[in-house]
């Protein structure tokens, strides 16, 4: 079992940067888990955004955010990050962590089973 709470999230102009986190907490060591962040905007599906494995080695991203974010993970601090730069309009949405149990040390786009709460990151225009 683990918990998972995000923060970090604003306002901020568009092409500005910003740093959202993930605490986890429980059980079970946070080295346990990959992870991932994924955001859900207005009047839109939860979509993916970013994973990480489980030693930090691998990561992946969906194609909108390749170049601008980079997902990363302190598992002495039970803390993962999403650095967003260039950020634009279309990233306006309530961000999300998410954790997978898994012994295995791929990255995973889907299927995981625990959530934070989300923190809303908006950009103006």
């Amino acid at each position: 079992q683990v918990q998972l709470v995000e923060s970090g999230g604003g306002l901020v102009q568009a092409g500005g940067s910003l740093r959202v986190s993930c605490a986890a907490s429980g059980r079970s060591l946070m080295s346990m888990y990959a992870m991932a962040w994924f955001r859900q905007a207005p009047g839109k599906e939860r979509e993916f955004v970013a994973a990480i494995s489980r030693s930090g080695s691998s990561t992946d991203y969906t194609d909108s955010v390749k170049g601008r974010f980079a997902i990363s993970r302190d598992d002495a601090k039970n803390t993962m990050y999403l650095q967003m730069n260039s950020l634009k309009p279309e990233d306006t949405a309530v961000y999300y962590c998410a954790a997978k149990s898994t012994l295995s040390y791929r990255v995973y786009l889907e299927n995981y089973n625990y959530w934070g709460q989300g923190t809303q990151v908006t950009v103006s225009s």
